[in-house]
């Protein structure tokens, strides 16, 4: 069998490997680990329905995209045969917006090998995801970071990360995401540990900030 590609974060003891290597590469985030104590694991199961997931949630609030979820779970529409199957008003009668809709079709008509993703370079994953019309770039690297478990993605275009990385790093203005990206080169192999680290400590300091 031919070895893995990529690094994958599987157990809580990974993110503690990967903050250690932090810790000692950048005193800062040494810092930011004090500030927020253990970081949360957040693996989550991989295939069609994590996408199509990620698809009901863009640009409606959390409470809306599990309203909506709940309706298409309840339906059995979670699979690429019961979408393809279902008229665009019969999905827009469970929450879908006609665009959604033709995303969702979009995704089940893609016939993605979910299960080749896994032993792919995260580079190879994210191309062959925002092929797929409705998902975007951050959408398939926060699905290689949680479903797939890559211990190596940094989301630059994540708007609470460049937040967290000017705070921390004490820059005037949140880092732009090519220049975020490049700022992340220096946490290889560990880019995904150093985003829940960033991420925890955005939520320490806006709290600390008194916002919520």
């Amino acid at each position: 069998m031919a070895a893995r590609l990529v690094r994958l974060i599987e157990t809580d003891n990974c993110v503690l490997e990967g903050v250690e290597w932090l810790a000692k590469a950048e005193p800062r985030f040494a810092y930011a680990y004090e500030q927020t104590g253990p970081l949360p694991l957040r693996r989550r199961p991989d295939g069609f329905d994590r996408l199509l997931s990620a698809i009901v949630s863009q640009q409606v609030s959390v409470a809306s995209a599990t309203a909506i979820w709940n309706k298409l779970e309840a339906a059995g529409m979670t699979s690429p045969e019961l979408i393809i199957r279902t008229s665009d008003d019969d999905l827009r009668a469970l929450g879908l917006s006609r665009q959604k809709a033709r995303y969702a079709r979009a995704l089940a008509e893609a016939d993605i090998d979910y299960i080749a993703l896994r032993d792919m370079p995260t580079d190879d994953v994210v191309k062959t995801l925002v092929a797929v019309p409705g998902i975007g770039i951050w959408t398939a690297e926060i699905y290689a970071m949680f479903a797939l478990g890559h211990s190596d993605v940094l989301p630059a275009g994540d708007l609470a990360l460049q937040e967290a990385a000017r705070i921390l790093f004490e820059h005037d203005e949140r880092p732009k995401e090519k220049a975020f990206r490049t700022m992340g080169d220096a946490w290889a192999p560990w880019r995904s540990v150093a985003a829940r680290l960033l991420w925890a400590y955005y939520a320490v300091a806006k709290d600390r900030e008194g916002i919520r």
